[in-house]
């Protein structure tokens, strides 16, 4: 008969070797994962658990062995702050870049699996910006575990590696934007514009109705996000990623007649963009349109999103300064929110006026002239 000790238990096997047990802080009796040759060791071991439970650190052996794959499915579903997009992408990324993963238990999931793993997925073929989103997934299902009292600290400890650095964006010149303007179909010229000339997401266009656009005032009003899953047709009007997305921009006026001729020609009852059949614009319907412009245009190099980077170094260059582009874009940082104090009223009315003076006088001189909205 096992011998009662000050805390847990320890009895002889028939194979000769010990077996060390005791009362978890739930009241139930649980076994160490191994037996142990000498009875000083699975004395020393208990000694070791009497300790983490006194201090807090206790972990359950038990709960830490459900496989990685499971309980990353299950914080994917729980999360409430994890939208359908970034869903699907977490969804994809387990299945492409976590698949050697998933089988493990969560305390087989150590610093040097992590760094293993790091290692062959930037060796394989996968983007680097898919790989730094599986490693920022994995850290973020780690921590839960943390929090969770799963395991006892993250593994994800890799320097980095959940970042992406990327190449310097090109910029495209005021003559650009007109050329890939004239090159796509008419009922897109605007999303062109509003995009470079206003800083607009591609999926915050789509996402823009009529409602929003105000002639008088000579602003747009991101109210919304349109978003699109990947790996099905549907898609949905969300709020932007934070309440800094949700701002009104002055439209620089060499901008606004064009805005008014889409209005009158090419929107719908509430959308602004639509497709043929009327419904709301498809952001993928958007950027194949201006693919198609950009090599019409002989301007492969640029993609949708540097027009909004252009906006962003063409505001700058007409005088604006860091908060102004914050504002004006959409972004949001604790620093950029302290230098939206000294912002003034009428300052981003300023910075679109500023724009079409840089158009009107720079490398495009006769772009008031040679922008319309008919083929």
């Amino acid at each position: 008969m096992a011998k009662r000790r000050q805390f847990g238990y320890i009895r002889k096997l028939p194979s000769g070797r010990y077996q060390a047990s005791f009362t978890a802080p739930s009241g139930e009796r649980q076994t160490a994962p191994e037996t142990f040759r000498a009875k000083t060791d699975a004395s020393r071991w208990l000694a070791l658990v009497e300790a983490d439970i006194a201090r807090g650190t206790w972990i359950d052996q038990r709960s830490s062995m459900v496989t990685f794959g499971v309980y990353a499915r299950a914080v994917l579903r729980d999360s409430a702050e994890i939208g359908p997009r970034w869903r699907e992408t977490c969804e994809r990324n387990i299945r492409l870049h976590l698949s050697a993963l998933v089988d493990l238990p969560l305390r087989g999931v150590t610093p040097t699996v992590v760094r293993e793993w790091h290692a062959e997925a930037l060796r394989g073929k996968g983007g680097r910006t898919a790989i730094a989103q599986a490693y920022r997934f994995m850290r973020m299902v780690m921590n839960t575990a943390v929090r969770e009292e799963m395991i006892a600290r993250n593994p994800c400890q890799l320097p980095g590696a959940g970042l992406v650095r990327a190449a310097e964006r090109p910029i495209a010149t005021p003559s650009q934007i007109i050329a890939v303007m004239e090159a796509i179909f008419p009922k897109y010229r605007t999303a062109v514009l509003i995009a470079a000339w206003c800083g607009l997401r591609r999926g915050e266009i789509a996402g823009l109705r009529v409602a929003d656009v105000d002639l008088g005032a000579g602003t747009i009003s991101v109210r919304k996000n349109r978003i699109e899953l990947l790996e099905s047709t549907a898609a949905y009007d969300g709020d932007p990623k934070t309440e800094a997305g949700k701002r009104t921009v002055t439209i620089p006026p060499h901008v606004l007649p064009i805005v008014k001729m889409h209005l009158a020609e090419h929107a719908g009852a509430e959308r602004l963009f639509v497709s043929r059949d009327g419904t709301p614009l498809r952001g993928h319907a958007l950027y194949q349109a201006f693919r198609r412009a950009r090599q019409k245009a002989g301007l492969n190099h640029i993609t949708f999103h540097d027009l909004r980077h252009t906006g962003q170094t063409l505001a700058a260059q007409a005088g604006a300064t860091l908060a102004d582009l914050m504002l004006r874009l959409g972004h949001s940082s604790m620093v950029a929110a302290k230098r939206y104090l000294h912002v003034v009223d009428g300052r981003d009315a300023e910075i679109a006026k500023a724009l079409s003076d840089l158009a009107a006088h720079g490398n495009a001189a006769k772009l008031p002239k040679s922008i319309t909205m008919r083929s």
